[in-house]
This record gives structure tokens, C-alpha cells and sequence, in this order.
């Protein structure tokens, strides 16, 4: 197969132009990074189980009525997704406190927020994505206050929906990071949700236990990263059961490697 030209990489995903005009290909890698890119590893294995998890949740959320660039899955590492114009903003959700928002403020981390607390940041690496607030997204023009309301009511909308889901398998969602970009069509454009939900960009804790199952693996050198995204996608029912035994898309992966497809 000839591979498409490629138009971006990031930290965890390379996008190349896809099959049809409007369209990419979002393929995901292993590499892993942490507080903006001053650590760096890989978690053999992350990419196939993220596209996986990715697929699942942006899927339900369409069957919802929230609108998404993902289009289909399309083989173990790589969806095909609509094209847009990304906002350069992070949307961070908050429900518990954790990470930066209990160093910045001294709240002890796991504390309950007596609200969902919605931050922004400025998608720039080489500034290290700065906090920035409504009044700095007007004044500099990265969205209008239009796209800001959709952003805002569509964050609270995934994070109800997501906090149900991921409680009904025993996880509480602690935090999560949204992407969004403008789908074009002539003059006009709307806000849909893209990048990617997994739990390279989520803090997914156990509610029995409170173990992590998260890239917080990572970032605090804990280990069994890739075990903790499995344990997700396990509990999401997105692993395949073979007798006694469980053959995760990891496997299959590395024995596509290996046919060398």
C-alpha cells in the first residue's frame, strides 16, 4: 500500500491526507509525553488500544447527537476522520481534583469539586499551552463567542455522558481534555469535536481502589501503563474473550508486525 503524503505530526498522532477531498487519516503512535514534551518514552502498544477506545467513545457520542470528525476505524492504528480547522484551544473538564489544578491552588488531589470546572489553555508547545481565559480568547480572535458557547455547552454534554459511562464500569473520570475544530462547508462553519478520547487525555481512576488507569502512569513513573489502558478497554468490552484465555488488540498487532501487512 502507498502511503499518503503526510501533513502533521504531534506528540502522539501523525495525519495524513486521506482517500477523499475533506478527509484525514489520524494514525496513532506509542510514543508518550509528559509536561509538555520534557519527558519523553514510548507504551508499545498505546496506539492500537488509544484508536480502539478513541473509536468507541467518539461513536457513542455521535449516537447521541454530538457532532465529531470521526468518520470510521480503519485498521488497528489509523481512523479516518473529517478534515477541520482546529481551534487552538484546550478544553480541560474538571470534575475531581488533580494535577495541575491541586498544585496550582493547593487542593488536595481526589477532592470532589463542588462544581464541573471548565479551563481553557492556548494550543502552543513552544509556550508550554499556557492557561488562558474568555476575555483572552476574544480579545485575540481564536473563536468567537458563538463557537465558545457550542465549545462550552458540548464539553458539559460529553463530560454527563462520559461520567455515566465510564462509572457504570467501575471508573471515575477525574478530568479530561477536548479538542475542537470548524467543519467548513463555503462560507460557513460549525464546531465539532475532534483529536481523540482516551486515556492519554483523560484521568480515569478506579472507584473501589483509586488506581490509576491513565498516562498518569507515565507521567509519575508508576509502570504498567500499558496494562492500566488495557484494564479500560477491557472494562469498555472492546477486547476479544478466546476460551480462557483474553487476546487483546495488542496481540494482534504484533502479529500483523510480524506478517510483516
Amino acid at each position: 500500500m502507498v502511503r499518503r503524503r503526510q501533513i502533521y505530526e504531534g506528540k502522539a498522532k501523525i495525519l495524513y491526507e486521506g482517500p477523499e477531498p475533506g478527509t484525514i487519516i489520524q494514525y496513532f503512535k506509542d510514543d508518550a509525553t509528559a509536561f509538555n514534551a520534557q519527558k519523553k518514552g514510548t507504551i508499545n502498544g498505546k496506539g492500537v488500544l488509544n484508536n480502539r477506545i478513541s473509536e468507541h467513545v467518539f461513536t457513542l457520542l455521535s449516537n447521541i447527537g454530538v457532532p465529531t470528525h470521526f468518520i470510521r476505524r480503519l485498521n488497528m492504528r489509523e481512523q479516518l476522520v473529517r478534515q477541520v480547522e482546529i481551534v487552538p484551544i484546550e478544553v480541560v473538564v474538571r470534575n475531581v481534583a488533580a494535577g495541575s489544578l491541586s498544585q496550582r491552588l493547593g487542593i488536595e488531589e481526589g477532592t470532589q469539586l463542588p462544581r464541573t470546572l471548565i479551563e481553557y489553555y492556548y494550543k502552543d508547545d513552544a509556550l508550554g499551552d499556557p492557561m488562558i481565559t474568555e476575555e483572552h480568547i476574544a480579545c485575540f480572535g481564536w473563536a468567537s463567542q458563538e463557537e465558545m458557547h457550542d465549545i462550552a455547552d458540548m464539553a458539559i454534554r460529553v463530560n454527563d455522558f462520559m461520567s455515566g459511562l465510564f462509572a457504570g464500569i467501575g471508573i471515575r473520570l477525574v478530568d479530561f481534555k477536548l479538542e475542537f475544530g470548524r467543519l467548513w462547508d463555503g462560507d460557513y462553519s460549525r464546531i465539532i469535536l475532534a483529536d481523540e478520547i482516551s486515556p492519554d487525555g483523560c484521568r480515569l481512576w478506579d472507584m473501589v481502589t483509586g488506581e490509576k488507569l491513565d498516562k498518569d502512569r507515565f507521567r509519575r513513573d508508576l509502570g504498567g501503563e500499558v496494562e492500566a489502558y488495557q484494564e479500560v478497554a477491557r472494562r469498555l468490552g472492546l477486547l476479544m474473550e478466546e476460551g480462557a484465555e483474553v487476546t487483546t488488540v495488542l496481540d494482534l498487532d504484533k502479529h500483523r508486525k510480524k506478517k510483516g501487512s
